[in-house]
């Protein structure tokens, strides 16, 4: 995936893995960036998917915001039998997720493909 261009401070790409749904995430989330992170989430769950895979690894900032989409889509696919892991959390994402105790609420996994290994993540 490229990265965002000039302007951009966010970008998600989705693709499909099988069964999971992955979200590979660029840039900075936050207030000012989160929509097409909720929109596409939003998507996958009313289209019926219920394994997501959010992929941190290029992701350069998350704040409350990119915290708070997350945990509402958690909620909606707990709902309807589903579930969705992070992967690739770098240090200063990693460290929000610590500090605010989400890392406990969420499966988190060093990359993609060991996510992708796993016979049933989340």
């Amino acid at each position: 995936m490229a990265p965002p261009e000039d302007g951009d401070r966010f970008a998600v790409d989705v693709r499909s893995e099988g069964d999971v749904m992955v979200f590979a995430l660029t840039g900075e989330l936050d207030h000012d960036t989160a929509e097409p992170l909720r929109a596409a989430l939003a998507a996958a769950v009313d289209g019926g998917a219920r394994r997501l895979l959010v992929d941190f690894s290029q992701l350069r900032f998350c704040d409350s915001t990119g915290l708070n989409v997350l945990l509402h889509s958690r909620l909606s696919l707990r709902e309807e039998g589903g579930s969705i892991s992070l992967a690739g959390l770098r240090p200063p994402v990693a460290r929000m997720f610590r500090i605010t105790g989400a890392d406990g609420i969420f499966p988190v996994h060093p990359d993609v493909a060991h996510a992708l290994a796993e016979p049933r993540h989340g």
